[in-house]
């Protein structure tokens, strides 16, 4: 294989065109946006800097391969700074809960939440490490391409239980509620359920107590201009600021793309880094086969939406740590609101991101930037106007943390926006306005999401979220391995 196009700039396709262009494939990656980075989009306002996110940044040395392929280190275009904490669990009561890898410091922390946890956290991590040992070294980067793989997996997987969810795990080995609550919320930041996510991604911590929890000076938005400039150092070409409206096809194979201002690229083989459904159902609206699997992909179980809001304020906060969770007063019955009866509750759970407490330089001096996110039902749920919603729900998130954390947050703010399920629908085209693409239930997972190469057109190859493993900065990058090695090894 000699070219390649690539459609979508997201983590996922920078990654898989890093790989191409590394391996000598001519690549091409077209972006619908005005910049490379999809769902780790960012603004710049009122002298602030704001990421859409991600905003977690794990498994450092899974990026770092991508610069090793050509013999160079990510420090020469990022630099990753160790965040410290890695959370700061906080509930209405005023309980506090820091979580990190720091082994004294976190044991410390539990026994003062529960001095009988103490040993039943350890013996959860001794299981973490086993799942991330199978699920994410052995399986995390291999495609799933026929069911044979999934059998051949099955055993070590039900070793692992891995029918059950990771809330069940987790409560068979700590009983306090705000211990299993620490730590099983991490599937939220995947779009998974903790009450019906496999246990399997119970794997996060392992992940993040080997590799840490890291932030990009400047934001997220770094790290992805990083990946663009490797890219383009290697001879790649990202076409920007033209969505790409058809994936043209010939038989069982793709011939290349059509955007919007008319360009058509050919090319040997096509990847989608856009939402699978955009790219089945509009991209490949010409082909029988992929309105077929529209069919079996509409059926499916998709992940909530995010609603955001980012607020640049007055003053700086060295108390408030980089990230946060505020639990709300309902957990599991939330969760249910949100994922199963497309409720939007009175109340909710905040993920707080503080970036300028790790890097001031995203506010102007004095100053911080900071965005509150809720999740909420996706559209299919919750079908609403959210002109309307919105500043509703904005005006709750931000009272909340003023009463939580920042008492006279409404005559602090310099500048605000929110972002809803409607602009992810309409920015990225994500179905339902789904914030990260298939939920990541075991029956959606590895053999059963969506192919890193579609069975029927054989050169067309899919990378992100929506195929195997998933959703997250780790996730897409994996797929990028996974696909770039199926691809590759068609030459």
């Amino acid at each position: 294989m000699k070219s390649a196009i690539v459609v979508g700039a997201g983590f996922g396709g920078l990654a898989l065109g890093i790989r191409l262009q590394s391996a000598g494939v001519a690549t091409t990656i077209v972006e619908a946006r005005d910049k490379p980075g999809g769902r780790a989009y960012f603004w710049e306002r009122d002298g602030f800097t704001f990421d859409a996110g991600p905003t977690v940044i794990t498994d450092p040395a899974a990026l770092n391969e991508l610069w090793k392929l050509s013999g160079r280190d990510i420090s020469d275009d990022v630099e990753l700074m160790p965040v410290m904490p890695f959370y700061r669990l906080n509930w209405r009561d005023g309980t506090n809960f820091d979580y990190s890898n720091d082994e004294a410091q976190l044991r410390a922390e539990i026994a003062r939440l529960s001095t009988d946890d103490v040993t039943g956290y350890q013996r959860f991590l001794d299981y973490s490490a086993g799942v991330y040992h199978e699920g994410y070294e052995k399986l995390g980067t291999t495609a799933f391409l026929d069911f044979g793989q999934m059998i051949k997996a099955a055993p070590a997987l039900m070793r692992y239980q891995a029918w059950r969810s990771v809330y069940s795990i987790v409560a068979s080995y700590v009983k306090n509620e705000k211990l299993r609550q620490a730590l099983s919320f991490h599937t939220l930041l995947v779009g998974g359920n903790p009450f019906t996510t496999s246990s399997i991604y119970a794997l996060i911590h392992k992940l993040e107590k080997d590799g840490g929890v890291w932030f990009a000076r400047g934001g997220t938005n770094r790290l992805v201009a990083g990946m663009a400039a490797l890219f383009e150092r290697l001879g790649g070409t990202i076409r920007l600021g033209d969505p790409v409206t058809s994936i043209e096809t010939l038989g069982d194979r793709a011939t290349g793309v059509v955007t919007q201002s008319g360009w058509r690229g050919e090319a040997e083989a096509v990847a989608t880094n856009a939402d699978v459904m955009h790219s089945y159902r509009d991209l490949l609206s010409g082909s029988r086969s992929a309105q077929r699997t529209v069919r079996g992909l509409a059926k499916k179980s998709w992940s909530p939406s995010l609603f955001l809001v980012h607020f640049g304020v007055k003053g700086t906060w060295p108390g408030i740590p980089h990230h946060m969770i505020l639990f709300g007063p309902r957990y599991k019955e939330l969760l249910a609101d949100i994922y199963d009866h497309g409720v939007l509750a009175e109340d909710f759970s905040l993920y707080l991101h503080h970036p300028t407490v790790t890097d001031p330089s995203l506010a102007p001096e004095g100053h911080s930037t900071f965005y509150a996110l809720a999740p909420v039902p996706h559209m299919g749920k919750f079908p609403v106007d959210w002109d309307e919603v919105a500043p509703v729900l904005e005006q709750r998130i931000l009272d909340e943390v003023g009463r939580r954390l920042i008492p006279d947050i409404h005559d602090r703010i310099v500048t605000k926006f929110s972002y809803a399920p409607s602009d992810f629908a309409h920015d990225l085209n994500a179905h339902l306005g789904s914030a990260f693409s298939l939920e990541p239930t075991l029956m959606q997972s590895a053999y059963f999401r969506v192919h890193n190469c579609d069975p029927h057109i054989s050169n067309l190859y899919f990378v992100g979220a929506g195929t195997h493993p998933g959703a997250g900065i780790p996730g897409v990058v994996g797929s990028a391995k996974a696909t770039a090695r199926l691809m590759l090894e068609k030459k």
